[in-house]
């Protein structure tokens, strides 16, 4: 991590790039280091693509994974403490063998604290060769489907406050796709394909332009907003 600490300022520097984004990140390697420079380095996006997979202690040591809820928060809150704008997405797996309910309710409890932008919520499922496949403790795919759509229905909700909770935010918003005199893009805190998008009403722009805008609601996790400014950028491909 140390190297893509070094990394990232070289590429943002380079001419022709105007965003660069880092996705699927591992909690237990983020270094105070590379924090600072995914939240404060211009031209590197403030996007965290944090691959949290549960918040139950017990059940990620089961996972050999590391961290608890109260370290992730904690990560988190170093985002936000150096980037309070900054996109946070993850994914979570419920269902794993051996996960209690009270294993459950850690991880609820986690995403309503942790008001994440954007989380994928997958039910445990048998790998062939794999050490879970073997574990005590394994649940019925009803249970598992039960467990996935609670958590689901939950985050529905989470990800929807979350983005109204940017209503008045200035984003720049790269131009993605033009649809009924609709211009739809994404600014710096979604990641393309995986998150939502913003939708810029009336707005004319080439596909790879930006458009600095002001966004005035939300619709799930897709903002709509106002364009400020439109500002030419096409390059030989677009950043994303």
């Amino acid at each position: 991590m140390r190297a893509l600490e070094r990394l990232l300022p070289s590429l943002a520097a380079i001419a022709g790039i105007d965003r660069v984004r880092v996705s699927y990140l591992q909690p237990a390697e983020m270094r105070p280091g590379l924090v600072e420079v995914l939240a404060t380095t211009p031209g590197v996006a403030p996007y965290f693509d944090l691959s949290f997979q549960h918040a139950s202690g017990p059940l990620l040591r089961r996972m050999r994974r590391f961290g608890d809820a109260e370290a992730f928060l904690e990560l988190v809150g170093s985002v936000r403490s150096l980037a309070p704008t900054a996109g946070i997405r993850s994914n979570v797996i419920v269902g794993f063998p051996g996960e209690t309910e009270e294993d459950v309710q850690t991880l609820t409890d986690f995403l309503v604290a942790a008001r994440l932008d954007v989380v994928g919520v997958f039910g445990y499922s048998d790998e062939d060769g794999t050490e879970a496949a073997d574990l005590n403790g394994q649940h019925s795919q009803n249970e598992i489907e039960q467990r996935r759509s609670h958590v689901d229905q939950l985050v529905e909700s989470l990800v929807s406050d979350r983005a109204a909770e940017r209503v008045g935010e200035r984003v720049h918003v790269l131009v993605e796709e033009q649809s009924g005199g609709t211009a739809l893009g994404r600014a710096a805190h979604q990641g393309p394909e995986v998150d939502g998008v913003v939708e810029l009403p009336g707005v004319e722009a080439p596909i790879g332009s930006w458009v600095e805008a002001l966004v005035v609601d939300s619709a799930g996790a897709d903002l709509v907003a106002e364009p400020l400014a439109l500002v030419d950028v096409v390059a030989s491909g677009p950043s994303r």
